[in-house]
C-alpha cells in the first residue's frame, strides 16, 4: 500500500486544520497517511516520529519513510530547508514552489501563448519609472513581490496635477516630488511591482476577481476542482481574508451575466484547463495544485491577476475534502509512477 507523508512546519496536526481532510481522504482512498515535521526526520534509519489518525484521535508513532510526501508549508528555518532538501532527494513531493510574481509573470510574458492576458507591469527600481509608468496608464496597483492575502497594496491614480495613493482605508494626495520621494523610501526595505489597473467590478460596482482552483488527478492531468468568486465589500481589493465575500459560481454568474452565464462558465473552464497545461510546460519540475487569480473587464476579457501555488479555500463550501481527496490521488500517481 502506497504511504503518504504530509510534511509542515508545524509541530502538531492538531494546529492544521487540514490535517484531517488529509487524513480523511487518504482512509477513504486506501492510502497509508501520517503526518510529520521536518525535526522528526531521523536519517540513519529513515524513519520519521509522525503522527497517525486512529479511533477518532492523533497518536505519534515511529514510522518508515513515505513514499511521497506532501509538502504542505514551506520550512521556516535554516535547519527545517536543509532536511526538507534532503528529503526531496530521496522521495518524490508532490508541490513545488512557482517563484515570486515577477518570476511568473516573466514566465508567461517570455512564452507568448497567454502573454495577452497578463497585465502590463514593471519591477519597481527607481521612482522614475513608477512615474513614467503612471504616466502611461493613468492608474496602476503597486504590489509587493512576496505578499499575500491581498497585503501591502496600494492603489494610484492621477488626478488633475496630483497624484492619489490609496493603502487600507486611506487616501493621501500628492505631488509628483512627493510621490517620488514616498516610492523611494517604498522600495528600501521591500521589493514592489507596479501593474496597471484593470477593472473587475460587479454590476453593483464591487471589486471582484475569481479564483480558479486546478489540480492534477490519479492520472497525472490537469482537473478543475472549482471556481469562486472574490467580492470586496468596499475599495478594491477583492480577499477574503480582507473582509471580501464569496458565494456559489452559478448564482454570481447569472447575477452578472445574466442569459450568457453558461457561455461565460464555459470560457472560465476552458481558459483554467488551457492555461494550466501551458503554464506546467514552462517549468522544470511538475506542479499539482494552482489557484488562478483573474479578472473579468467591461468587455469580459480574461487577465491575470496573480498565479498562487498551494492556494487556500473558502470555508463557505467545505472544498476541503475535495482538495485532499485530489490530492491523494495524484500523491498515489507519483508514488506509482517512480
Amino acid at each position: 500500500m502506497v504511504t503518504v507523508g504530509m510534511l509542515s512546519h508545524r509541530k502538531d496536526p492538531r494546529t492544521v486544520f487540514k490535517s484531517y481532510a488529509y487524513a480523511a481522504a487518504a482512509k477513504m482512498e486506501g492510502v497509508d497517511f501520517y503526518f510529520f515535521s521536518p525535526g522528526r526526520v531521523f536519517f540513519h534509519d529513515q524513519s520519521i516520529e509522525g503522527w497517525i489518525y486512529e479511533k477518532g484521535q492523533w497518536l505519534q508513532k515511529r514510522m518508515p519513510f513515505p513514499d511521497v510526501i506532501y509538502n504542505s508549508s514551506p520550512p521556516i528555518t535554516d535547519k527545517q530547508e536543509e532536511i526538507v532538501e534532503r528529503l526531496s532527494a530521496i522521495i518524490p513531493f508532490t508541490s513545488h514552489s512557482l517563484g515570486d510574481k515577477l518570476d511568473v509573470y516573466q514566465k508567461i510574458k517570455k512564452a507568448k501563448v497567454f502573454a495577452q492576458y497578463v497585465i502590463p507591469f514593471i519591477e519597481i527600481t527607481k521612482p522614475k519609472e513608477v512615474s513614467e509608468f503612471l504616466n502611461s496608464h493613468r492608474e496602476m496597483v503597486l504590489k509587493p513581490l512576496t505578499g499575500h492575502k491581498g497585503q501591502g497594496i496600494l492603489f494610484v491614480r492621477t488626478l488633475g496635477e496630483s497624484i492619489s495613493v490609496h493603502q487600507d482605508k486611506s487616501t493621501t494626495l500628492m505631488k509628483i516630488e512627493e510621490f517620488e520621494l514616498f516610492i523611494k523610501q517604498l522600495i528600501r526595505d521591500h521589493i514592489y511591482l507596479a501593474q496597471a489597473f484593470v477593472e473587475s467590478k460587479t454590476k453593483d460596482g464591487l471589486s471582484t476577481h475569481l479564483r480558479l482552483h486546478v489540480q492534477k488527478d490519479g492520472e497525472g492531468n490537469w482537473k478543475l476542482t472549482s471556481i469562486f468568486p472574490c467580492i470586496a465589500r468596499q475599495g478594491i481589493i477583492a480577499n477574503l481574508n480582507n473582509g471580501g465575500y464569496t458565494m456559489l459560481l452559478e448564482h454570481f454568474l447569472k447575477r452578472e451575466f445574466d442569459d450568457d452565464y453558461y457561455n461565460m462558465k464555459r470560457y472560465l473552464e476552458q481558459f483554467s484547463i488551457q492555461f494550466t497545461n501551458h503554464f506546467d510546460s514552462l517549468y522544470h519540475h511538475k506542479l499539482d495544485e494552482l489557484g488562478i487569480d483573474v479578472g473579468l473587464d467591461k468587455n469580459h476579457k480574461i487577465w491575470i491577476f496573480e498565479v498562487n501555488w498551494r492556494p487556500g479555500t473558502p470555508p463557505t463550501f467545505s472544498l476541503e475534502l475535495d482538495v485532499a481527496k485530489q490530492m491523494i490521488r495524484y500523491a498515489r500517481y507519483l508514488a506509482e509512477k517512480s
